[in-house]
């Protein structure tokens, strides 16, 4: 379905293309989107998705049956992953051979093959369709809107899924003055972390005075567990596109970048040849749409520094220049890139402006909650059944989030934890699961919306440790411009590395809430600020595991090893030596058929006599 002379001048040839694609689709049986995001590529959709085609070809449905390859369609724990349609049905998990079972028995049997479908484990029993899976069911999708829908590799279904007739609306009906007004009205707020409402920030990207400006998207997207921007850059990459056109014909901008991590060479790859689509068909270049309006689009690889996801970082990387912040005032909006006036929005943030152009700021905000509008995209990663991606309205509580669309801990495990927001956010516990997902509500509670990574952990989690591994990170990130970041992560690491081997003392809990409370009011840039947030509340909500390494020197979860230790229970213990045979240190000794004993001294607490035993003989304190 390749249009090789594609050139688009004018609203109506937006209009022709897209019916040319709808009538070509409505002539097919069913659709399968088999997902093409980079956890199912991992998995090896590729040879799916070649069996697939292979199988309708031998069976004569190959004009009965379309294949697209799509972005990520959320449920990564599932993957590789496929969605038949006209009826939404879900197969997960799939192979070359089990592509072929559902070939014959589904689209030539007309019966859905359940055992390859989604299990749920509360009622035992297979969910064929979307609809009826809460993964799916709860979630409202804008800025994913596409992702799971359109092929990425095709411009032309993406202008069938109403791709780039937002930019046409805004060049020929509505205006930058308007334009404006009606993303202000919208409420739409950068989904980057700080929340800052996107709508008077292109204003002041409008108004500001200069003769060259830029706008640029950010897809430095550093947080452990974060995949959102990613998702919607290899799933749909033209709608970022399509944003940033509008952005750079709204503020005045001729140039535009998007900044992406060296580590998303998938993202790379498909916005590239996205990028190559739109300037083919004359929607990058010159005179776009007819419209006098000149913008073109770069991209520029990051090296992976957690830093430059803060944006005057960002600037100075782009610049060549060392990647670290630069201080407020001026912002970039009055002095960026090159000193020049400089507009700056994420990936999922810029996703949403196409659709509030189409269909208004009152629908958009007709979702949230308060001054948190609209949907938010979040990447659900840890100890959770149902991990991937998933958008939801502001305001869903927390618990919905985690139990219902996320199905839960894994293997029966208490819930203990979440970490909102990545190295910048918080740890929240059960007791706050009945709280708003929005800006506000988060805040309140120590935690931050940030990008949109949800982090869940269970019961065999030591937040302590987890807040030394956050340190860790951004102590190991920290561009160093500042002493405050630069030693006071350092400190505040040393201090959390003491009491997880054992070596802490009470007042280390003291100069630690100290340190992270200072680090936080001094340091220079954002980043720097929120540092000391897993910290923070981990102290705030989880203080009795910090006071049970430092006095009792034990890690209630166990995940501390320095402060494990190994007994061997004799009424268990058969003396079948495989202990003693596994054990590097030779602190196990005692004879065959006999009780064995540790000894503590030499023990090395590397746990293979616990994993070996086959008695249950291994006590852990």
């Amino acid at each position: 379905m390749a249009y090789q002379t594609l050139t688009i001048n004018k609203f109506q040839d937006l209009e022709e293309v897209k019916a040319k694609v709808q009538a070509e689709v409505a002539d097919y049986r069913h659709t399968i989107y088999v997902c093409g995001g980079a956890g199912c590529v991992s998995s090896h959709c590729t040879e799916v998705v070649q069996a697939l085609k292979k199988a309708i070809a031998l069976r004569g449905l190959s004009t009965e049956v379309r294949v697209v390859v799509t972005g990520c369609v959320g449920l990564c724990a599932y993957g590789p992953c496929m969605i038949v349609e006209p009826d939404g049905v879900f197969y997960g998990n799939l192979t070359p051979d089990k592509v072929k079972v559902i070939i014959d028995r589904h689209l030539i049997g007309e019966r859905v093959v359940e055992e390859y479908c989604y299990f749920d484990e509360d009622r035992q029993a297979y969910v064929p369709y979307t609809k009826d899976i809460p993964f799916f069911n709860d979630q409202v999708k804008i800025a994913l809107r596409n992702c799971g829908r359109v092929d990425f590799t095709s411009i032309e279904d993406y202008i069938a899924h109403d791709g780039y007739f937002a930019l046409a609306k805004v060049m020929n009906e509505m205006g930058r003055e308007k334009t404006v007004e009606e993303l202000i009205a919208s409420g739409l707020r950068g989904r980057g972390g700080a929340g800052f409402p996107l709508g008077v920030k292109w204003q002041s990207g409008m108004k500001a005075e200069g003769d060259q400006k830029y706008i640029i998207c950010n897809a430095d997207e550093g947080d452990p567990g974060a995949f959102m921007d990613r998702s919607i850059l290899e799933g749909d990459p033209h709608s970022v596109i399509e944003a940033l056109i509008i952005g750079g014909y709204t503020i005045g901008a001729n140039n535009g970048y998007v900044y992406v991590r060296a580590e998303y060479p998938l993202a790379v790859e498909r916005l590239s040849d996205a990028i190559k689509e739109a300037h083919g068909a004359g929607l990058l270049g010159k005179n776009i749409l007819g419209s006098g309006f000149d913008f073109d689009l770069e991209i520029r690889i990051g090296a992976g520094a957690f830093v430059c996801g803060e944006e005057t970082a960002l600037i100075n990387s782009i610049q060549g220049l060392r990647g670290e912040p630069r201080q407020k005032p001026p912002f970039p909006f009055q002095q960026g890139l090159w000193d020049k006036p400089t507009i700056i929005n994420n990936v999922e943030t810029l996703a949403n402006v196409p659709a509030i152009i189409l269909k208004g700021a009152e629908w958009f905000a007709s979702y949230g909650v308060g001054k948190s509008k609209g949907t938010k995209v979040f990447a659900l990663a840890g100890d959770i059944k149902n991990s991937g991606i998933i958008e939801i309205p502001m305001g869903m509580p927390l618990r919905n989030v985690i139990f219902n669309m996320g199905g839960g801990m894994k293997d029966g495990k208490a819930f203990k934890a979440v970490q909102s927001g990545g190295p910048s956010g918080g740890c929240l516990t059960a007791d706050h699961l009945d709280v708003s997902v929005d800006y506000e509500s988060l805040s309140a509670m120590g935690a931050i919306m940030g990008s949109g990574g949800l982090i869940a952990m269970d019961e065999n989690t030591c937040l302590v440790d987890t807040a030394r591994y956050f340190m860790e990170f951004v102590q190991d990130e920290s561009c160093g411009h500042c002493v405050p970041c630069r030693i006071g992560t350092k400190r505040m690491l040393e201090i959390l590395q003491r009491i997880t081997s054992g070596n802490g003392k009470l007042e280390d809990i003291d100069m630690l809430e100290t340190l992270a409370n200072t680090v936080g009011e001094t340091a220079m840039c954002g980043l720097g600020q929120t540092a000391p947030n897993p910290v923070l509340t981990t102290l705030r909500y989880f203080k009795d595991e910090y006071i049970a390494h430092v006095v009792d020197k034990k890690c209630p979860a166990h995940v501390c090893t320095a402060l494990n230790t190994y007994s061997i229970d004799p009424d268990k213990c058969r003396g079948c030596t495989l202990c003693a045979r596994n054990c590097p240190a030779s602190a196990i000794t005692g004879e065959k058929g006999q009780p064995h004993t540790i000894d503590t001294s030499k023990c090395v607490k590397c746990g293979n006599c616990i994993t070996k035993c086959n008695f249950g003989a291994i006590e852990l304190k």
